[in-house]
């Protein structure tokens, strides 16, 4: 009797760690995606035309015996459509195409840095000490990591296009803090599991409208079979199946927990990516990824429970996910 409790606990600590490695692995996904001659709008697109059907079996699943949507819950999703999976997922993924998988994870993983910021910023008052050192720490091993990446490409002339991919990355995590940040009501309001697909929804739309817009439309026709066998993992193995285990995660063992084992992500991402991308592990790397998952770590013994417990879904997506 007293054994039985303990398999949800440890089912969701397990969900958790593989839902954080499959949501990393979607940087290594794409640029194996870019060695085929795709750019980022063709690999988003495939993602969301191949995740689309799951997304809406998630908001019917989730929707079914809640409330109607009303006129301002239709905005917020909109709105959340827009920042936490469009924007995230497009600037995301346009930064891949200049910097490596593990600079890309290690910039992302500091949206819980920004979400301090922002918050801070509107309630008109200072960082706490802790709170700046946990800061301090997280944005250092970032640069860290970057300027040894942007070193590297100095021979070739390529620091300026490192600079660049950085900037988008980072704008990736702002969007996604932002998303955070806003989704707290709505989450409460309407779950998890059907906010979730709603909103993915709406990026699918802003995507697969963007792809319609900019490329003709027979281009679907000449993608290689590679190109849709990876994409079509990116969609299932490192969208759809890991957001279900984490919001399946943090309903056995709670967000705050499953937020904790995301840090295995930064760690995965650095591993397959010298593995099957071959990128170089360097000592700036390996460092900068110490200091920003201790800066990560330090900020919720620093005060920083400043998002809400029912906002903190672990998406990337964007995000997915970004």
């Amino acid at each position: 009797m007293s054994a039985a409790p303990a398999h949800p606990h440890w089912q969701g600590y397990a969900l958790a760690t593989g839902g954080a490695i499959a949501l990393s692995a979607k940087a290594i996904v794409a640029k194996l995606l870019y060695r085929h001659g795709i750019d980022a709008l063709d690999a988003v697109a495939l993602r969301m035309l191949l995740s689309c059907p799951f997304f809406l079996a998630m908001a019917w699943w989730g929707g079914r015996g809640k409330p109607a949507l009303t006129a301002a819950d239709g905005r917020r999703i909109a709105l959340l459509g827009l920042s936490g999976y469009y924007l995230a997922s497009m600037l995301d993924f346009y930064g891949l195409q200049y910097i490596t998988a593990s600079l890309e994870r290690l910039i992302l993983f500091a949206y819980p840095s920004i979400v301090v910021l922002i918050v801070a910023l509107r309630q008109r008052r200072p960082v706490a000490g802790r709170q700046a050192l946990a800061l301090a720490v997280s944005y250092g091993g970032v640069l860290l990591a970057f300027c040894q990446e942007a070193a590297a490409s100095l021979a070739t002339g390529g620091a300026g296009t490192i600079a660049w991919g950085a900037a988008l990355v980072l704008g990736s995590a702002l969007s996604y803090a932002i998303y955070l940040i806003v989704s707290g009501e709505a989450v409460a309001r309407l779950g998890a599991m059907r906010l979730t697909g709603l909103a993915t929804l709406v990026a699918c739309a802003l995507c697969l409208a963007q792809y319609c817009l900019l490329r003709p439309w027979h281009s679907w026709m000449s993608f290689a079979p590679a190109v849709w066998e990876l994409s079509l993992g990116n969609a299932l193995v490192c969208t759809v199946l890991p957001l279900w285990m984490v919001m399946r995660a943090m309903e056995l063992i709670g967000s705050a927990h499953t937020a904790q084992m995301a840090m295995v992500g930064p760690i995965a991402t650095l591993l397959l990516s010298v593995w099957l991308l071959h990128e170089p592990f360097t000592a700036p790397l390996a460092l900068g990824t110490v200091l920003v998952l201790a800066g990560t770590a330090l900020l919720p013994r620093a005060g920083a429970g400043n998002m809400k417990e029912t906002s903190s879904t672990a998406v990337p997506p964007a995000p997915s996910a970004p």
